[in-house]
C-alpha cells in the first residue's frame, strides 16, 4: 500500500498539521503515528521526517532511544517480564532466558510467525507478587518458569 493510497497517513498529516508543523512536535508526532500503525516503520519515520522538515537520524534517533516506540509490528499476543528488582530477584531473568530459548525470540522481537511479542519492562510496581508478567495485557503474580510457559502456550491456543 502506498502513502497516497493509506489512510493512516492522511490521519498522521492531519495530527502534524494541527501542530502545526512545528520540530517540536515529534514525541508528540511519533506517538500520533504509533497509535496509527501500531508501530513506527521506516516508510512512516521518513513521512515525518520530511514533514517536520528535520533529518531522518533525528526523527530515527528518537524513536530507537525511548521504550516506548516500537519499530516493528507486535505479535498477536505480547507477554511482558518485569525486570525490576523484586522481580528480578525472584528470577524473572531465568523466566525471560526460558521464554527466549523456548520460541527462539530475544526481548523486543517477535516470532517469525506474528504470533508472540517478547518485552520486558522496568517495573510493574507489583513487588509484593513478584515475579510479575503480563500476558496480553492481564498480570499475573508470583509467576514460575513452568507456569509462564504453560501460561504462554494456553495463550497462544
Amino acid at each position: 500500500m502506498s502513502i497516497a493510497t493509506d489512510d493512516r497517513y492522511n490521519t498522521l498529516e492531519k495530527s502534524m498539521k494541527k501542530l502545526g508543523y512545528d520540530k517540536s512536535a515529534l514525541i508528540e508526532t511519533l506517538h500520533t503515528a504509533q497509535e496509527t500503525f501500531g508501530y513506527l516503520g521506516i516508510d512512516t519515520l521518513k513521512f515525518i521526517a520530511k514533514r517536520l522538515r528535520l533529518p531522518y537520524s533525528k526523527v530515527y534517533g528518537v524513536a530507537t532511544f525511548y521504550n516506548y516506540f516500537r519499530l516493528k509490528p507486535k505479535g498477536k499476543h505480547n507477554v511482558v517480564v518485569c525486570m525490576g528488582t523484586a522481580c528480578y530477584i525472584k528470577g524473572s531473568n531465568k523466566i525471560l532466558e526460558k521464554i527466549e530459548q523456548k520460541y527462539g525470540i530475544k526481548v523486543g522481537e517477535t516470532t517469525p510467525d506474528s504470533v508472540l511479542s517478547l518485552l520486558s519492562a522496568r517495573c510493574f510496581g507489583s513487588c509484593s507478587l513478584a515475579p510479575v508478567v503480563v500476558y496480553d495485557d492481564v498480570p499475573k503474580g508470583k509467576v514460575t518458569i513452568e507456569d509462564s510457559l504453560c501460561d504462554i502456550e494456553e495463550m497462544i491456543k
